[in-house]
Parts: C-alpha cells; structure tokens; sequence
C-alpha cells in the first residue's frame, strides 16, 4: 500500500483579546479654597444681580416721581454749602492759632526730636510760608521741613533737638555738610538753614559762612519762637529772592 499523507491540522481560531474598557479620567476632589473661590464668585454674581435689579427699581421709581429728584438736588447744594462753610471758619481759625502761636524754650527741650521739627514748621506758618512742611525722616537726605517765604525763597532747614539744651552735645560740622550736598542740588534752596535749641561746636561758623548757609541756635531760636520777628529779620545776609518770581 502506498503511504497515505495524513490530513493536515486545523488550525485553531486565535482566541480574540478581550476589550479594555476605557476609565473615565481620575478628577482630584476640590479643595476648600476651590470651594470658597466659587462661593464668592456666586455672592459677587448675586450681589451684582440684585444691585442691578435695585437700581433700575431707583431708576423707574425716580422717572414716576420726579420732583424727588429736586429735593435730592436742593438738599446736596445745601448739605456743601454747609460744609464749605465750615471749611472756611476751620482755616480761619488756623490762621488765627497760627498768628498767635509762641513757644518758651523749656517746651522745645521737652519735645521729642520728630516734634521739634512739626514745631519748626509750624513757626514757619506763622510767619506766612503757607506750604511749610515737615519731611524729615527716612530718606530726607538732611532736609526735616521745607517752605517757601513771602517773598517766593526757598528754605531748606535741618532740625537738631538736644534734650538737654544748650548743655547738651553741640551740633558739629558733618550735620552742615550732610544738608549742604542735597539742599540746592535736590530741593533747589535759597536758603539752606540749620536749626538747633542747643548750641554749635565753633567750626560750624565759619564753615557756614563758606557755605553760604545759615545757623540758628538757642538764642535766635528763642527771639523766633516768642514770636517777635521773623526768622529771616534774624539771620543776617538772607540772599534776595530770585529774579522772575
């Protein structure tokens, strides 16, 4: 017998890979603060929605009843009378406080040195530098009050409180040259001033004078402060005011 071949093998159908279902992405739980920053946006949306809503109730109210805005009117322009009018008396009775102002040395000792510069600038006031104010402090770059005169000079003046007076130390030449290298070239002063209740050491004098600036010690402060003359009918050689002014 002849060798009979033997039938071929059937080839098993490839078992099919089950399908993945896809997962819905994972979402993080929101946080408080994600919760509250919704909740505000909510009230925002809402108080927005009811101050519209009141508004255009104002509105049609207002367009019925008229004569409503009349009275609003005439109490507003009575309302700033009224207060303009206070205004006016407050000044004047600035101006009044201020003429009268004096001050013995025994208070400018007992003042703190922040105070004896408001004191300083109110003097100035007195004597009518209407825009006398005080700027002392961190980064004055050794100006405390500046003011402009009648007569339209500049004045930029450094304050030096000694709580002891004249006893106290004396105001040395570094103070005069700390001002002097920003008075003119930063504020443009006419008049570059150092102030003291106490007392200079005896360089300072004629380092002043080199300087074209002027010093105030105890003694002129205490003509200034009692209310005699002005500060600039005290110091001598005040340069004339610029030209143009």
């Amino acid at each position: 017998m002849a060798n009979r071949r033997p039938p071929p093998r059937r080839r098993r159908p490839a078992a099919r890979r089950p399908v993945r279902r896809r997962t819905p992405p994972y979402r993080r739980p929101r946080t408080r603060r994600q919760q509250r920053r919704d909740a505000q946006v909510f009230l925002l949306a809402a108080g927005a929605a009811a101050g519209l809503a009141l508004l255009w109730a104002v509105i049609s109210w207002l367009l019925v009843n008229w004569w409503a805005l009349i009275v609003l009117g005439a109490l507003a322009v009575l309302g700033a009378t009224v207060w303009a009018h206070r205004q006016r008396q407050r000044q004047a009775w600035d101006r009044v406080r201020q003429q009268a102002l004096r001050y013995g040395l025994p208070e400018l000792d007992a003042l703190g040195h922040r105070d004896f510069e408001y004191a300083v600038r109110d003097l100035m006031r007195r004597d009518g530098c209407t825009d006398a104010r005080q700027i002392g402090g961190a980064g004055d770059n050794g100006a405390d009050v500046l003011a402009t005169d009648p007569l339209g000079r500049t004045w930029v003046i450094q304050c030096k409180h000694r709580r002891d007076g004249d006893r106290g130390s004396a105001v040395g030449t570094p103070d005069l040259q700390r001002v002097n290298g920003t008075a003119r070239q930063l504020y443009g002063a006419d008049v570059v001033l150092v102030v003291t209740n106490g007392r200079f050491s005896t360089r300072c004098a004629p380092l002043a004078a080199q300087l074209h600036m002027h010093l105030a010690d105890r003694r002129t402060l205490a003509t200034w402060a009692s209310g005699g003359r002005p500060l600039w009918e005290l110091l001598p050689k005040i340069p004339p005011p610029r030209k143009g002014r």
